[in-house]
């Protein structure tokens, strides 16, 4: 595959996600994908991906810079969503597992790393910024200033 159809295979699932197509996602995915060098296989990406969803039901992906090479496409952007439904896996930051809605909205950085393999996702990382996002959804504190911090 070339770096160009690896960098296409991750904006079709990114552009699957955004649109709440679930199981055209999922189809991006090899049927043997590992999650953060976990062998989940398709089905254990669908499952995270409908908590995600179930949880926020807006949730969108935005792609702010693409890097492609080899077999590897990184994305880094921001993860935004509503705070609507109760999520059951620990995959949002672990924090909302079986909490109430807050109704809040959050809008965080995040980076994806994807190995494409046969047109397909193969192997799935990610770094979120889930401290901000429990803080604007209302589940942790902001953090504070003290007195003897410098402002500049």
């Amino acid at each position: 595959m070339s770096v160009e159809n690896n960098r296409a295979c991750v904006e079709r699932y990114v552009a699957a996600f955004n649109s709440g197509d679930l199981d055209a996602a999922a189809e991006c995915f090899a049927h043997d994908a590992c999650n953060f060098g976990r062998s989940v296989g398709r089905q254990g990406i669908r499952r995270v991906l409908e908590d995600i969803r179930q949880t926020f039901p807006d949730a969108k992906l935005e792609t702010i810079d693409v890097v492609a090479a080899g077999d590897w496409v990184v994305e880094r952007g921001y993860f935004s969503g509503t705070h609507l439904g109760v999520g059951k896996l620990p995959v949002n930051g672990g924090l909302p597992v079986g909490v109430p809605p807050t109704r809040r909205t959050f809008r965080v950085n995040h980076v994806h790393m994807y190995r494409i393999r046969d047109a397909k996702i193969a192997d799935h990382y990610g770094l979120r910024d889930d401290l901000g996002m429990m803080q604007q959804l209302g589940l942790l504190p902001s953090a504070q200033r003290g007195p003897d911090v410098p402002t500049k």
